[in-house]
């Protein structure tokens, strides 16, 4: 069985390391090396045991030339996000994404990017099959229910606010509803941003504390009832089906794929 050979850029984070340690035991991936500047003069091997010994590299483009990977995993910032890709993308290497915080720009410049180069990429703003599964649900409640609420909760490094998985369901909500949820308006708040963020009628919390993964609840309203879609991370392997999944399926598909579940139930 060939393998096939996987760069982990933002090697050094937490995300990053796991995706690391769930190549290693896959049978049909290897990872041939990390990225990772704030870990400059340390190895694979370092951060994962059993991970090649090979120090890692300051940039992805280093980390290519070095390596020659099929497929770059990016767990890293937003302010790096498109120096990165556009790195691997521009040397036919295929990026599979699960850096959030960027902009609407920057996911259609990756867009036209993947389509210039001919290279393909799936950048996903959740990679656990709970999380997708909570989205579908709750785009399905969209259209029959009047009311919606988010609170998202995240560990306290987490940088962005709210995280991509919230907006995305809001998208994808929306979408399906096809207009904006009722929003009762606040006449008086006796402390500022109490109610959070709004989108289309959709109210957002996100909360960033210590002993939190990644979590989310949805709650939906109608007349005389609530229903809550709920999901609970207790660890970053839930991530790593849905990123083997991607590294599997990403040199098979054309351009720029957006979201687990248009591999998980498109298929």
């Amino acid at each position: 069985m060939s393998q096939t050979r996987v760069l982990v850029s933002g090697a050094g984070g937490r995300m990053g390391r796991a995706v690391v340690d769930a190549v290693m035991n896959a049978s049909d991936m290897t990872p041939v090396g990390g990225v990772d500047p704030a870990y400059s003069g340390k190895s694979l091997a370092d951060l994962v045991s059993g991970a090649p010994s090979e120090p890692l590299a300051a940039e992805v483009a280093d980390g290519i030339e070095r390596w020659s990977p099929d497929v770059m995993v990016d767990f890293t910032r937003p302010d790096a996000l498109m120096n990165n890709v556009s790195a691997a993308l521009r040397e036919n290497v295929a990026c599979v994404v699960g850096t959030t915080g960027y902009s609407e720009a920057v996911l259609a410049a990756l867009r036209e990017l993947c389509d210039e180069c001919g290279t393909p990429a799936v950048v996903a703003p959740n990679f656990s099959i709970g999380a997708n599964l909570m989205m579908k649900f709750a785009a399905e409640a969209a259209s029959l229910m009047d009311y919606a609420a988010i609170i998202e909760a995240h560990h306290e490094n987490k940088l962005d606010a709210p995280s991509g998985t919230a907006q995305a369901t809001v998208e994808r909500m929306r979408e399906a509803r096809g207009e904006d949820f009722e929003a009762q308006k606040t006449q008086h708040f006796n402390l500022e941003h109490v109610r959070g963020g709004e989108h289309g009628g959709i109210a957002v919390h996100s909360i960033r504390m210590a002993g939190v993964v990644a979590n989310q609840q949805v709650t939906l309203g109608g007349p005389g009832e609530t229903l809550t879609i709920e999901h609970v991370t207790t660890g970053r392997e839930c991530f790593m089906p849905g990123v083997l999944l991607a590294i599997r399926e990403v040199c098979e598909i054309s351009g720029l794929v957006y979201g687990l579940e248009a591999l998980l139930f498109d298929a």
